[in-house]
């Protein structure tokens, strides 16, 4: 008898060790290893995904560690995009794709500049760039 009782508590603790870890909203805990490697089989977004670990910006403000695509030059396949979704969150993209007429729509009224890496954006009032989605 106390054989088994101690390979049932193995077994529970090696299945509890593979599981991942949730939060309480339903997305992934990333503060444990398992979750960071995690990805999914399937989504419409970019496929190449890296994780982000946490970071202070320059205004002392705290950035949880994420997941998020690899830059390339559209922001289709981002998962900010309307259309696309991020897997690990499961919020749904809202932002404007690059050339499409709803891109029209960021910065009206403002002059649109273009950065050296081909990034557009306009300056609001505080100074700040803010970029939008690129438009012919």
């Amino acid at each position: 008898m106390r054989p088994f009782v101690i390979l049932c508590i193995l077994l529970v603790l090696s299945f509890n060790s593979y599981s991942q870890h949730y939060k309480k909203d339903g997305s992934l805990d990333l503060r444990y290893r398992e979750n960071k490697t995690y990805s999914p089989q399937s989504y419409n977004s970019n496929s190449s995904v890296r994780f982000q670990n946490g970071y202070i910006k320059s205004n002392n403000a705290y950035v949880q560690p994420h997941y998020k695509t690899n830059k390339n030059s559209t922001n289709r396949d981002n998962f900010s995009v309307s259309g696309n979704s991020n897997p690990y969150t499961g919020k749904k993209g809202s932002r404007a794709e690059d050339y499409s007429p709803k891109s029209n729509n960021y910065g009206k009224g403002n002059y649109i500049n273009e950065g050296t890496r081909g990034g557009q954006y306009y300056t609001n009032k505080k100074g700040n760039k803010i970029y939008v989605p690129k438009r012919y």
